[in-house]
Parts: C-alpha cells; structure tokens; sequence
C-alpha cells in the first residue's frame, strides 16, 4: 500500500466518465470508462476499481473524492423531475406563468413561454399576508395550511414546495407548513423558500424554490446509490460536489440544496448571468433527438433555468 494520500477528480459525461487521482506527492493516474446511464454511480465506482487493480492503491488511500455532475440539470432538461406541489400565498397561483413580465426576445413573434416545472392544479393556496417588513398583517390557520397540504398529498406529489408572500421577511408561516408537511408525510421532500433563497422577488424566489423541490428526490437517490457503492467498495473518503458556482459543498448539503448543482444557478443570489438558447440547444439532442428544442432562461437573484421539450403533453389547468 502507498504511504501517499490522494484525492479523486471525477466527471460524469453522457458517454464517458473521467477519473483522476492526484497523489500528495504530485502522481497522476487516469481511467476513463463508459458512463453507466441507468445509475451514473455505478461507473465510477468500477472506474474507481479498475483503478485500484492496475496502480495497486486501496480505498483507504484516497483523501476525498470532488466529484462534477449534470444529474440535476439533466432531470430538467428532460423534464423528468419530481412531481411537485406548490404551496403559496392566496393570489399569487400563477406567479410561475407571469413571472416578471419580461419577454427574453422582444421581436420574436415564435418564441413560447416555457411550461412551468408545476402544473396549476398541483399548485395550493393558503389565506395569508405578511408584509415587506416582516409584520403578520393576516395569520395563516391550522386548519388551511393542512387542507393544502392533504390537497396536495392526495395529488401524490413527490416533493412539496412552499414560498409565501414575503417569507424572507418573517418564515413563521412557512415553518408551520413545513411542520405540517413533516408530521403529515414525513418521508416527503420539502422545499421551503426562506431555507433556499430568503431574498426578495416573488417570482425568483418561486422558481428557485420550485427548482430545489423538482430536483431534489432524484439527487438524493443519486447520492445515496453513491455513497452506498463507494462504502461497499471500500473506499470511505469524503464526497465533495461541484457547485455552479465552483465551489464545494458536501454530499449531505448537495441533497438538501440540488438546484446549487444545475449550471442555472450562480456564484449569490444578486449576482446575474445568461446561459444563452446556444448552451440549450447543444443539450437538446441528447435528451429529445435531433429534433428536440429547448429554452433556457436565467434571471437576476435567483437565477431561474427553465427547458421546454418541441412536444408539451396536455396539461391539466383545474
């Protein structure tokens, strides 16, 4: 067994996945094996194997494993997320599909607006209002937060958003309908607004918000087949994911805030950047063929990355 410590770069492509290992003393061993698409987990812990068999390392040698993946923002380029539901304050159902008003091509006459990742009759609302300062102007009660809940729970959604009117302000009705949420279905995913994004913008907070939630049982279940091969492998060094913004975070937070791992989301929340129709386009073909079409679009705090496939299925607008 080497005495040297090193550290795991891994990079999941559609074809391939890429593996390099950097010893402490500056050594460098390279594979690169076929992506396993049913479970991407599975490839890199037999690239990890093949590895160990031809340089004669063991698993207990390896520091830490950084690992970049497209899991999340594939699931929404493919529009094969969560089905979630979306609790929100009353009147603002339809924050998803007026958004800010802003059109991304002005004298486009083709271009669509992209379906929102929550279908309307998937969305509750509850009888509420805080203001911009925080101060409860209309008290949520018991009994409303938990029909939206059970609503909801009868839809047989996967995953719960929650994003009320000014939550960043004063999250005390959010909180109660997280706890409603977590005694009711404790097994279900959440996705609170004040916990993602606490900043002002309905829309952006919304849809980031709605994001996390779509993404999250996917990327969870990713990095728990993950962690389970690697364990079994023997190799139990720490898991460090790749941020969009090019930073790290762990595998525990990675499942907690999934839409930090799609290349929609920025360095902060103030800070704005535009990944162009181009960078969509070029990821269509994968997921709908040589005629799939896609739209993305990015917008200021919370940084908002929506796909449209060339086909919708009809929606069900109750």
């Amino acid at each position: 067994m080497s005495a040297a410590t090193y550290r795991v770069g891994v990079d999941i492509g559609g074809t391939f996945t890429d593996i390099v290992l950097l010893g402490a003393d500056g050594t460098i061993h390279t594979k690169k094996i076929s992506s396993s698409v049913g479970n991407y987990a599975e490839a890199i812990v037999e690239g990890l194997s093949e590895l160990f068999q031809e340089t004669g390392l063991a698993g207990d040698v390896i520091e830490e494993i950084r690992h970049g993946t497209t899991v999340a923002s594939n699931a929404i380029l493919e529009h094969k997320g969560a089905r979630v539901g979306l609790i929100t304050t009353k009147g603002f159902r339809d924050v998803l599909e007026i958004r800010t008003l802003r059109m991304p091509k002005l004298y486009d006459l083709a271009w669509e607006k992209p379906a929102p990742l929550v279908e309307r009759y998937l969305r509750q609302v509850v009888d509420e209002r805080v203001d911009a300062r925080g101060r409860i102007e209309r008290a949520l009660e018991a009994r409303d937060a938990e029909r939206a809940v059970d609503a909801l729970l009868a839809e047989k959604v996967e995953a719960i958003a929650v994003c009320l009117l000014n939550s960043f302000a004063n999250p005390r009705h959010e909180l109660m309908i997280k706890e409603i949420v977590t005694r009711k279905a404790p097994d279900l995913k959440s996705s609170i607004s004040f916990e993602v994004l606490p900043e002002i913008k309905e829309y952006e907070r919304t849809s980031t918000t709605v994001i996390n939630a779509y993404v999250m049982p996917i990327v969870t279940s990713y990095l728990r087949a993950l962690r389970s091969g690697l364990d079994g492998a023997g190799i139990p060094a720490r898991l460090l994911l790749m941020q969009s913004n090019g930073g790290l975070s762990s595998d525990t937070a990675a499942a907690e805030r999934p839409m930090r791992k799609s290349p929609a989301q920025t360095t902060s929340a103030n800070e704005s950047r535009f990944m162009g129709p181009s960078r969509a386009q070029s990821l269509a073909p994968a997921a709908h063929g040589a005629r799939g079409r896609c739209h993305a679009y990015i917008f200021v705090n919370a940084t908002q990355s929506m796909f449209r496939p060339a086909a919708t299925k009809s929606r069900r607008m109750t």
